[in-house]
C-alpha cells in the first residue's frame, strides 16, 4: 500500500487528505482515509417518511426516525468519524473525537463477511472486522465507513506484513503458535480432532464463511473452521503457505 489519498464514495466531493489525529505520531506516514458512508437522499426520505407513517404506531415510527437520525448524512457527529490507515498502523476517530489507535506489529484481527440475500437474490454484503491489542483493547470496524472490501484485506495484509518475520523465527525455534482452533508448528497443523503433516495438505480453501483444510486423497475436507474464529487470516495462511511448500522459511 502506498501514497496519502482520501477514498470517498460515489457522488461525494472529494477532499484533500486530511491531517494525521493526534496520538497517531508514531505510526509513520498517512497512507488513506476512510470517510463514513453517505445513505444519500432516496433513502433517508425513505426512512423518514417511513418513521412519519409509522407514528400511528409510536415506537416503530420512532425507531425509523432515530435510524435516520443516526446516519451520517443528518448526524454531524457521525459524519465525522474517520478510519485512518498508517505506515505502521490504524487509528480510528470516533463521533466523540476519541482516537484509538492499533499498531499492524501487534494486532489481531478477525474478520465476518456476510452476503445477505432476500427471497434468493442478492441484497448486499456486511463487513466485520475486530481489532485487538495485546492490553485487551477491542475495536470493531464495519462497513459503516466507505471501500470495506478495500480497507478490510488491507488491514488483514498490513498485520501479515508486520508480524510474519518475527512468527517465522519463532516457529523455527521450536515453537507452537495458535490461530483460535488450530495450531500451527514445523512439523504440521492440528485442531481438537488430530493433526496432520503439512505434505499431507493438498489445499487450504475457504468457501461460505469457512476455512477448508483438505487432506490429499479425501473428498470432504479434513477440518473445517469458521472464518470469523480465525485470528489474522491472512497472517495464518501465509505461515501455512510457507510452511506445505518448503525451502527456507525466512527470505534471503
Amino acid at each position: 500500500m502506498a501514497g496519502s489519498t482520501t477514498q470517498q464514495d460515489p457522488g461525494q466531493t472529494t477532499a484533500a487528505p486530511e491531517a494525521a489525529p493526534p496520538g497517531t505520531e508514531g505510526l509513520g506516514q498517512l497512507w488513506e482515509t476512510f470517510l463514513p458512508k453517505r445513505f444519500g437522499t432516496l433513502r433517508i426520505t425513505a426512512l423518514l417518511l417511513m418513521g412519519i407513517v409509522g407514528l400511528i404506531v409510536p415506537p416503530v415510527g420512532a425507531y425509523f426516525i432515530w435510524l435516520a437520525l443516526k446516519t451520517p448524512d443528518l448526524s454531524s457527529k457521525q459524519a465525522a468519524r474517520r478510519l485512518h490507515l498508517f505506515e505502521h498502523g490504524l487509528a480510528e476517530v470516533g463521533k466523540n473525537g476519541e482516537v484509538s489507535v492499533f499498531r499492524w506489529d501487534s494486532t489481531t484481527a478477525t474478520q465476518e463477511i456476510t452476503e445477505r440475500y432476500a427471497n434468493g437474490l442478492y441484497v448486499g454484503t456486511t463487513y466485520v472486522y475486530t481489532l485487538y491489542r495485546e492490553d485487551g483493547t477491542r475495536l470493531k470496524v464495519t462497513d459503516f465507513y466507505a471501500q470495506p472490501e478495500h480497507w478490510g484485506p488491507a488491514v488483514q495484509q498490513e498485520i501479515t506484513r508486520a508480524q510474519l518475520p518475527g512468527l517465522l523465527t519463532a516457529l523455527e525455534q521450536g515453537r507452537t503458535l495458535a490461530y483460535g482452533s488450530l495450531t500451527v508448528s514445523l512439523g504440521g497443523v492440528a485442531t481438537a480432532k488430530g493433526s496432520l503433516t503439512w505434505s499431507e495438505i493438498e489445499k487450504i480453501d475457504m468457501a461460505q464463511g469457512m476455512l477448508l483444510l483438505c487432506k490429499s486423497g479425501k473428498k470432504l475436507p479434513w477440518a473445517r473452521v469458521q472464518i470469523k474464529k480465525v485470528p489474522n487470516l491472512f497472517l495464518f495462511l501465509a505461515l501455512a503457505d510457507r510452511l506445505r511448500h518448503g525451502g527456507p522459511l525466512q527470505d534471503a
